[in-house]
């Protein structure tokens, strides 16, 4: 053993449960969070939990090299995506705004690895911030302008100061594919064609065809007022798209992202990404290689993820250029949803450990980026119940794997909302429920019953030892305190029935992750994991119910319904 003094939200778990380490010992409790009354405000926190890890005469923490701090350079962190409009209200006009996330930042990510109380979350997505007329600000009027409704481009580097003081990493959700039909680059492409004027800058700035042409088969346009044009919309009327065949296009585009990651952001989330070139993956691919060499010579080691909502075969291709998201194992009906419900752990790892072979053969500095919802999506929780533990089993799939996953905010208290008979989106990004004196309000054209919305608020949720809160505050905890887990080397455990799991390896440092997703205790056999480690030691044990445990008795591990373990090697 090595003595560090080190943060301890990451030894609660890590050495609060060196006695579940020892072999004929059950280990009852994940973390013991024993919480004192608070009073609800909008910096509320959980209580700090008891002191009980270890340390030597001079007070020090005695602690293993597996659990200390990882650089928030790295790439693979848990983001959390915030919806702007629906988080937190600072100036009391119900609407979400930046000040309101810098208000809320004790709740996300503290600053004080040693206080234990905050979510610990590594970085965040912010959606649109841009001006524009809509409330999800997907149709921008002007790239350099925040929305005045959210704050101003002083908030927003000040939240970028505050997130980095904190470590945090803040990515900015940047559409590209389209703009706002009332951005001045489309008013100057209007104004070019009305006047006929091909020798205008901006004639070609956006995709069309001319009366008379066959339109593209499978599109949409609109015709444009004067002019014998039509211009592509392919998402609304509202949203032109762009001609990424125009170098002035690429250029301003280059130039917009320029602009914010002088500002300080540490990447992007983008939108559409398979909609440049519509239907066409290759000429898609081939932008965003060149867009992101681009970036890459602006800012190295920039973070950035791309939405191509489409199958693995389409998706695998991206990856040449830019990480996407994993759309594959989302959503009520993906992958992890239907292991977490008691299904086969065994062939989610087989296909993770084949999909990250397939992802890193033209990149191998690709992560894989795990998520169970987002704004554009039905919300976990409406499909997948914290009563049954099957939210707790999604999540512990997919916040215990490698790479960098996303959690949507208010995941973490069990929101619901779904597009619902209104088939509206306003309905999945429904006002935070902080329990306090916050005014958010629910987003323009939502519809969802509030009587529908059954989670309890932050306010009651942080003192509750046995809330879904303080489950994800704890998951977040093991995978902080055991790097490998996010950052090591993959083999998925070839082992009968239903439980499965994964080995990893970073640094010096190998674990074992096991789940079982069922309603029935589950007993393996050690040997079975690994021909050259024997994993002896329980490092952390997380689950839904209240008895949950796990028993390691001669070579035979006992895991209880709904549980998650992770295994170190004997010592």
């Amino acid at each position: 053993m090595k003595k560090q003094t080190v943060m301890k939200w990451i030894l609660l778990m890590t050495l609060t449960l060196l006695g579940a380490c020892q072999k004929d010992t059950p280990n009852t409790s994940a973390v013991d969070t024993t919480a004192a009354e608070t009073t609800a405000t909008p910096e509320t926190t959980a209580p700090e939990p008891e002191k009980k890890y270890q340390t030597d005469a001079s007070g020090e923490v005695i602690i293993d090299d597996v659990a200390k701090s990882v650089s928030v350079q790295d790439n693979a962190v848990v983001f959390y995506e915030i919806f702007v409009g629906s988080f937190s209200d600072s100036n009391g006009d119900g609407i979400g705004d930046l000040k309101g996330i810098m208000n809320r930042m004790d709740y996300l990510n503290d600053g004080n690895p040693d206080s234990g109380k905050s979510l610990g979350i590594e970085g965040i997505w912010l959606t649109p911030v841009f001006q524009s007329p809509s409330y999800h600000k997907y149709d921008i009027t002007n790239y350099y302008n925040i929305d005045s409704s959210f704050g101003s481009m002083a908030d927003l580097k000040d939240l970028i100061d505050l997130c980095h003081t904190r470590g945090v990493k803040i990515i900015l959700d940047l559409p590209l594919n389209h703009t706002g039909r009332n951005n001045s680059w489309f008013t100057s492409f209007r104004q070019a064609h009305e006047k006929g004027d091909k020798e205008d800058p901006y004639y070609d700035f956006y995709s069309y065809y001319t009366q008379g042409e066959t339109p593209p088969a499978g599109r949409h346009f609109s015709a444009v007022r004067n002019t014998d044009i039509y211009y592509e919309c392919n998402f609304s009327e509202d949203m032109p798209e762009l001609n990424f065949d125009s170098e002035a296009v690429r250029e301003a585009l280059l130039e917009v992202a320029k602009y914010y990651l002088d500002l300080g952001v540490d990447g992007f989330r983008f939108d559409a990404a398979k909609y440049p070139y519509f239907g066409d993956t290759n000429e898609n691919v081939s932008f965003w290689v060149w867009y992101m060499d681009e970036l890459k010579k602006i800012k190295p080691d920039i973070y950035a993820i791309a939405e191509v909502w489409d199958s693995d075969s389409v998706t695998d291709a991206f990856f040449k250029a830019v990480d996407c998201f994993n759309f594959t194992t989302a959503q009520a009906e993906g992958r992890i949803a239907a292991i977490a419900k008691g299904g086969t752990v065994g062939g989610l790892m087989t296909y993770l450990d084949k999909y990250l072979k397939t992802i890193r053969t033209d990149r191998e500095d690709s992560l894989l980026h795990l998520f169970i919802a987002n704004h554009d999506t039905d919300r976990a929780a409406g499909y997948l119940t914290a009563d049954s533990g099957n939210m707790q089993m999604a999540a512990n799939l997919y916040l215990l794997a490698p790479g960098s996953p996303f959690i949507y905010y208010g995941e973490e208290l069990g929101m619901k909302g779904s597009r619902g008979s209104a088939q509206t989106d306003a309905n999945r990004r429904l006002a935070m429920l902080w329990g306090d004196s916050d005014k958010i309000k629910n987003p323009v054209g939502s519809t969802y019953s509030q009587a529908s919305q059954t989670a309890a608020p932050v306010s009651e949720q942080v003192g509750d030892e046995s809330s879904l809160y303080n489950y994800y505050k704890r998951l977040l905890m093991i995978r902080r305190a055991y790097p490998a887990i996010a950052r090591g080397s993959f083999t998925p455990l070839s082992v009968s029935g239903k439980a499965g799991g994964f080995i990893a390896s970073y640094e010096g440092s190998t674990v074992c992750v096991l789940h079982n997703p069922t309603q029935d205790e589950i007993s393996l056999n050690v040997k079975d994991l690994s021909a050259e480690i024997r994993f002896g030691q329980i490092g952390a044990v997380i689950g839904a119910a209240g008895d949950t445990y796990a028993r390691l008795e001669g070579d035979m591990i006992t895991i209880s319904p709904k549980t998650s373990v992770i295994l170190q090697p004997e010592s």
